[in-house]
């Protein structure tokens, strides 16, 4: 019969098809002998190698209909639908299409064939539960799950049938599909009330459609309530309990699986398992499930393999995934797309490209996760290059492959290709999409453009959290905190928008930048409520902000109630310390993270080294030890940070020809950060000989900064060279370089006010100006005596006096004094590095007083009390 089947299909004709159905047409096109010579009956084909000949005599006659069962089965499988039509057409041809209807039905279904199948099924009189199960099941499967549910529904009303499990099965099937929730517990009802409960398929399916539409609870009582289950049935139900973070429930039913129903994994059960390890952090018990895999033969099954791979991703041991990766005898577009994803979540960038190169197919998803990978990477300009390949190449773009690209766009901080990508983005229709939106005011903002953001701010239709966080966080990069915290009181207050973690990070990082401790308690609340404190992200900010706002009880209360922290948190803590001057607390971290062996990483190494320059004794010989272990202990090569911080500690100390050798025997040409480390040591030392070199060095890597030459000036200044400090300021001036404009502002009464040197902007400017004229009196009348050398400008001596008195911070002092009661502290927060004469005045500020004023600057804080400060003049 096969060897005819296959001689048929060589054939594939319609012709030679109609001549084998009707002998009597091409009576000697096969030609074989009968078994019995003489013998006049005519054999049947399923049972017989010779085919019916009619003789001259016989009058020809069609086949019993079951003779085509197996063509039909045979045009299916081989996926041949011109067979399957010319069997069709032969049916109509002799009236017998009655007998095959519901086999034809299910063979151009297989086939794919939906609009075949549904004509026969209307043609069908009357049709029968098969037809009518068969038909829903292949809508239900082919993006028709309206009409399934509307064929069900005529089953039942119009013909009366009653559906049996497979009805119930696919029309589930469409349900979840579309997640028609109300149509669905409809059918639980119907399934309950005609018994089919207890069928595990009808189960299994019920189960599904509440895991999709998010009723886990109500999967889970299915389950409870199932007479039998099958694999399928455990794996539902672990799914959902992972989609509920219920990770005990997942282990405890896999136990019960393996125990009480005696049911053998499957791929699925191990790849379900194996998410839940990784969510909950159990590497022992998911390498015991990699063992059992292996134990079972199921390591080599594809989803297993991509499993792993997630999990050992999810714990950072990249060798391992690698490993597994080119063990793997099998790989899908899955596997390639993941290992792209590893290489780069941990930074291998050209790995991944690598990877991406060698891929044998991609897809949509492969290129938006190698476009989103080169973003987080602060790759911008490949990431550009990558978008335009997609569009040449024409890949399926979505609003997250437009949202990479003009991230990749914000990047390069480029407005022209910037303003580009948002024409593309509005002629291929994303541009009311409200994460391209998003993104585009983010792109906007990161270019400094906030005119256009603002612009395109004022053409939104509706506000979404998406493009308000991105506003907000805008303001906040462009220096702009007043705007960011009214639009933060208007999303909050009237438009009632739901912030997310990117938005609340952002918010508290701004609280923290400004010293707004109020503020960041009421965020730090909306935290709480929203549920986001265990997100090890929005924790870590919180603690910064806390100690950015001078808060360092709340800010180890708040690390040590954290129930998961990462190497950022401890960088974080031991950062905190560091900007409240406590250098031996920030070592004690250091002990503790050896003690509870947490692997430091670069970051940690700058900042501990440069807690040795704020220890309260000398532990020079410590910090060489450590800066030295950093290579031959930890496997950390020093970079440029790390000499700098090494070279400020010695300078600190007053090791400044240690310093200065230390810098010769680098081994990469030591950068601009290195020398200003050693030019600061020699300000703080009055050593101008090694400062003239240090500064020389500098202005030859960055010959257009204006830091430097302020940094010599002071230089000079403080050893007593004036007239070498008044040269320096004069080449400034004739470059056209400007000093950065120094800004205070101070928070009163939930208000945030700023201010510049010689600000007359505030509306009490004349209050502000009467009462610091007073402060200054009654600190001269103390021994306050303003340091002119800080002036950069060319002006008589009284002059300058008068440019010192009216500097940004003694202005925020001022205002502060005179709004908060008596017996407050202060708090003041400014943008750059407090300078020599405010020091002093501040300090004799605190004296006279008898206020606290705590000041924030690019060095950390400074303590004024009772005429002395916490930096002890060293800053």
């Amino acid at each position: 019969m096969e060897a005819l089947l296959q001689f048929q299909l060589q054939l594939n004709s319609t012709l030679s098809f109609s001549s084998f159905l009707h002998p009597h047409n091409h009576r000697h096109h096969f030609n074989f002998k009968p078994n019995k010579p003489h013998s006049k009956t005519c054999y049947h084909p399923l049972h017989s190698p010779t085919v019916p000949i009619s003789t001259p005599h016989t009058p020809p006659s069609f086949p019993h209909p079951s003779f085509l069962f197996p063509f039909l089965r045979f045009s299916s499988h081989n996926k041949n639908p011109n067979l399957a039509k010319s069997i069709h057409a032969t049916l109509l041809k002799n009236h017998e299409i009655h007998h095959l209807t519901t086999a034809l039905i299910s063979t151009y279904i297989n086939l794919r064939l939906f609009s075949y199948a549904h004509r026969l099924f209307l043609s069908q009189s009357p049709p029968n539960i098969v037809s009518y199960s068969a038909l829903i099941s292949a809508f239900s499967k082919s993006n028709r799950e309206k009409q399934s549910l509307f064929l069900f529904l005529h089953m039942i009303t119009v013909s009366s049938l009653r559906p049996n499990h497979y009805t119930y099965v696919a029309v589930l099937t469409a349900c979840t599909r579309i997640l028609n929730l109300q149509f669905g517990l409809q059918l639980h009802a119907a399934v309950i009330k005609t018994g089919y409960l207890k069928s595990v398929f009808v189960s299994n399916a019920l189960m599904l459609f509440y895991s999709k539409c998010g009723f886990y609870k109500n999967a889970f009582k299915v389950f409870d309530e199932m007479p039998e289950r099958d694999i399928a049935s455990w794996n539902t139900v672990m799914s959902c309990a992972v989609q509920e973070f219920m990770y005990d429930d997942v282990f405890r039913l896999f136990c019960d699986m393996l125990v009480i129903d005696g049911l053998k994994v499957d791929y699925f059960t191990l790849s379900t398992f194996l998410t839940a390890c990784a969510a909950s952090g159990l590497l022992m018990e998911g390498k015991q499930v990699h063992a059992h895999a292996v134990k079972v033969g199921l390591e080599d099954e594809l989803n297993v393999g991509n499993a792993l791979i997630g999990f050992y991703t999810n714990f950072g041991d990249i060798d391992d995934v690698v490993c597994l990766f080119e063990r793997m005898s099998v790989r899908d577009v899955i596997t390639w797309t993941e290992m792209v994803r590893v290489y780069m979540e941990f930074g291998f960038v050209d790995l991944g490209l690598k990877i991406f190169d060698e891929m044998p197919e991609k897809n949509c998803v492969t290129y938006n996760v190698l476009l989103s990978g080169l973003c987080r990477n602060a790759e911008g300009l490949k990431a550009v290059e990558l978008f335009i390949r997609m569009v040449e190449e024409g890949v399926e773009l979505t609003d997250f492959s437009l949202s990479s690209g003009i991230n990749a766009c914000s990047l390069l901080a480029d407005y022209r290709v910037s303003r580009q990508m948002h024409g593309f983005a509005i002629k291929f229709g994303f541009g009311s999409n409200v994460f391209v939106e998003g993104a585009l005011l983010d792109m906007y903002t990161r270019c400094g453009r906030m005119v256009d953001a603002e612009k395109m701010w004022e053409e939104l239709e509706e506000v979404s959290s998406v493009v308000w966080t991105s506003m907000m966080c805008g303001y906040a990069r462009n220096g702009q905190p007043r705007e960011a915290f009214s639009l933060f009181h208007l999303g909050h207050s009237e438009w009632k928008l739901i912030m997310d973690e990117v938005a609340l990070t952002s918010m508290l990082s701004l609280c923290g930048t400004v010293g707004y401790h109020d503020m960041g308690k009421q965020i730090h609340c909306q935290v709480l409520k929203f549920g986001f404190h265990s997100n090890v992200q929005v924790g870590n900010v919180v603690v910064e902000m806390y100690f950015k706002c001078g808060n360092v009880d709340d800010a180890i209360k708040m690390f040590s109630g954290m129930a998961s922290t990462d190497i950022v948190s401890w960088n974080t803590l031991i950062s905190g310390y560091l900007t409240h001057r406590q250098g031996d607390r920030a070592l004690e971290i250091w002990l503790k993270m050896q003690e509870e062996g947490i692997k430091p990483d670069d970051i940690t190494f700058v900042l501990i080294i440069s807690a040795y320059r704020q220890t309260s004794l000398n532990l020079v010989d410590d910090c060489r030890i450590l800066f030295n272990s950093m290579k031959t202990v930890y496997h950390i090569e020093p970079t440029s940070q790390h000499y700098s911080s090494f070279i400020s500690v010695l300078g600190h100390w007053g090791l400044l020809e240690e310093a200065l050798e230390t810098i010769n025997k680098m081994s990469f040409k030591p950068s601009a950060f290195v020398w200003r480390a050693l030019l600061d040591g020699c300000r703080l030392h009055k050593n101008t000989m090694i400062g003239k070199l240090a500064a020389k060095n500098i202005l030859a890597l960055e010959p257009n900064d204006p830091s430097t030459y302020i940094l010599v000036s002071n230089l000079h200044s403080s050893s007593g060279r004036w007239d070498c400090s008044e040269r320096t300021r004069e080449n400034m001036r004739e470059k056209g370089f400007r000093k950065h404009p120094a800004q205070s502002w101070i928070i009163c009464r939930k208000k945030m006010h700023s201010f510049y040197a010689r600000d007359r902007s505030h509306q009490q400017d004349k209050d502000i100006y009467r009462g610091l004229e007073i402060l200054i009196l009654e600190c001269l009348k103390v021994g306050y005596e303003p340091e002119t050398s800080f002036v950069l400008h060319e002006v008589e001596e009284h002059q300058k006096k008068k440019f010192l008195f009216n500097h940004s911070s003694k202005l925020a002092a001022a205002y502060g004094l005179l709004m908060t009661k008596p017996g407050k502290p202060i708090r003041i927060v400014k943008n750059i590095l407090l300078c020599g004469d405010c020091h002093t005045f501040l300090k004799c500020a605190s004296f006279v007083t008898k206020r606290d004023i705590f000041l924030r600057d690019s060095s950390g804080f400074h303590c004024f009390s009772d005429g002395q400060c916490s930096c002890k003049d060293q800053w």
